[in-house]
């Protein structure tokens, strides 16, 4: 049986400009600089330059009314001409109203659309492809060897057994291809450069790429053979570093297996990376959010405008609006839609810009917060006189959400004298010494770093060791701690920090 009552509830919801004001704070200087461009070509009503408040004194612009920080247009309404029952927001639509639009299409339902992407030289399945079509291989051999290829990652490897692989082929292409098959055209392939391309795992990688070696090059041919039958019969010792046993089994002098071990070294563990990473990776260039100078000995913090333009709301349509407003005149159908439209994209002209303000307020007060927590720091950069500081403490400061101090360090950078940074880098916890001090935990790190820095290669120092220096120099850290550390600052065990 259905039943009707009514429920009150006390919910806390965003609006939708209290939504896209989250997001523009999220944005570098970089993203806000398309995102204000995107809207400029959105909104007819928007336009780049200053208002007249902006303007300098003496100028004849700040003598015209500034019709950005007049009030007629929460005054002026639709409403005073909606007599006959004419509602204006019954005509608004996003792309059109009554003939006022902003987009044009001028496509029919068969074109299509695509972005023809930039890329660099030519992948690493496009070089083999091109290799495998200088082979002498008939119709089917080209067939799966050319599937083959298709398994093969970005970095070099075929991580498909043979087995599924001849499954696949049964399967999606018909073709039966036996596993001798499979294992020739596997060998065509792995002559292929890169040298290593196609095999299935690190060892097999490097002793071909050995071979290769010693069939192009006469040189150091006894280091290669050597370093082949170190990969070929002591691989685990190798990778585990117990080269000692390995001079003992091969009877082979320290001398010589530190030379082995460096030609080893040189190979390339990952061969695909020289084709793939020219379309994966791209040179990113860092456009600072803020920028910090020294004035009198003391840190200021500025915000980087960049080529963020300065927003204003177009004169022509306020005033037409304003002329609406002075005439009383009863208006037609057409020029009510007018009315409608431009009201419409004058409220969102205002609250953008009134948007961006408020999130470049919200960035400097934070970063403002940020150099006056760390000001000895920023001084000259000292890591030792970076404070322990957490968001908590930013936001207790600014009197901001944590969300928001958040939302602000994230994706953000900072030019100071000394570097570029991002905010992120500023806050860590804190950890007290045996003299009740409190300590960042990057000095901590930094500390760390020096230790295995200036280590003897040849008897690394374990993790048990580097609390053990820690705790000498006053910090109470335990070895579970330090290992998180060290691995926090991509550093190897110690076992892997061996060297001849």
């Amino acid at each position: 049986m259905l039943k009707q009552n009514l429920q009150q509830k006390l919910l806390q919801k965003l609006s939708p400009q209290q939504i896209q004001l989250i997001k523009l704070l999220e944005l570098p200087t970089l993203q806000l600089e398309q995102r204000i461009k995107r809207e400029l070509e959105e909104n007819p009503i928007l336009e780049e330059g200053r208002t007249a408040e902006d303007e300098p004194s003496g100028s004849d612009e700040h003598k015209e009314e500034d019709y950005d920080n007049n009030d007629f247009s929460d005054d002026f309404t639709t409403d005073d001409y909606s007599r006959d029952d004419f509602s204006a927001e019954e005509y608004i639509n996003e792309s059109e109203l009554n003939g006022y639009k902003l987009h044009v299409n001028n496509y029919s339902k068969d074109d299509k659309v695509t972005d023809v992407p930039y890329s660099e030289g030519i992948s690493l399945h496009e070089h083999l492809v091109q290799q495998l079509g200088l082979q002498k291989l008939n119709e089917l051999q080209f067939k799966i060897a050319l599937y083959i290829i298709g398994n093969i990652d970005d970095s070099g490897y075929l991580r498909r057994e043979l087995e599924s692989i001849s499954d696949d082929l049964a399967l999606k292409a018909n073709v039966n291809a036996t596993e001798a098959e499979l294992k020739y055209l596997l060998k065509v392939i792995q002559r292929f450069d890169p040298p290593g391309i196609g095999t299935t795992d690190l060892r097999e990688c490097l002793m071909i790429q050995i071979e290769r070696k010693l069939e192009d090059s006469p040189e150091n041919k006894e280091l290669l053979k050597i370093a082949y039958k170190v990969l070929d019969e002591y691989f685990e010792e190798f990778s585990k570093k117990h080269f000692t046993k390995i001079t003992q089994r091969m009877n082979m002098s320290e001398d010589k297996l530190k030379h082995v071990v460096e030609l080893i070294l040189k190979l390339s563990p990952k061969p695909g990376t020289l084709y793939s990473g020219q379309l994966s990776q791209t040179s990113q260039e860092i456009t600072p959010d803020f920028v910090l100078e020294i004035i009198e000995g003391e840190p200021v913090v500025s915000l980087n405008a960049g080529n963020v333009p300065d927003l204003r709301v177009s004169r022509t349509y306020a005033e037409m609006l304003k002329g609406y407003q002075e005439t009383g005149d009863r208006p037609s159908r057409e020029e009510k839609n007018a009315i409608a439209f431009v009201k419409q994209k004058l409220d969102s002209a205002k609250w953008f810009i009134d948007a961006i303000k408020q999130r470049q307020n919200t960035l400097l007060q934070t970063m403002e917060s940020i150099v006056d927590y760390q000001r000895e720091y920023f001084k000259d950069g000292d890591e030792t006189e970076l404070r322990p500081m957490i968001l908590k403490d930013i936001a207790d400061r600014t009197q901001l959400d944590i969300s928001t101090i958040s939302r602000v360090a994230n994706s953000k950078y900072i030019q100071t004298h000394f570097g570029i940074f991002p905010l992120k880098y500023f806050f860590s916890e804190g950890m007290e010494t045996q003299d009740g001090d409190t300590v960042s935990t990057r000095e901590i790190k930094r500390i760390l770093q020096e230790c295995i820095d200036n280590e003897d290669k040849r008897r690394p120092l374990t993790d048990e060791r580097l609390a053990q220096i820690l705790q000498e120099k006053g910090y109470l850290i335990a070895r579970r701690t330090v290992a998180k550390y060290r691995e926090q600052l991509d550093i190897l065990v110690a076992r892997l920090r061996k060297e001849l």
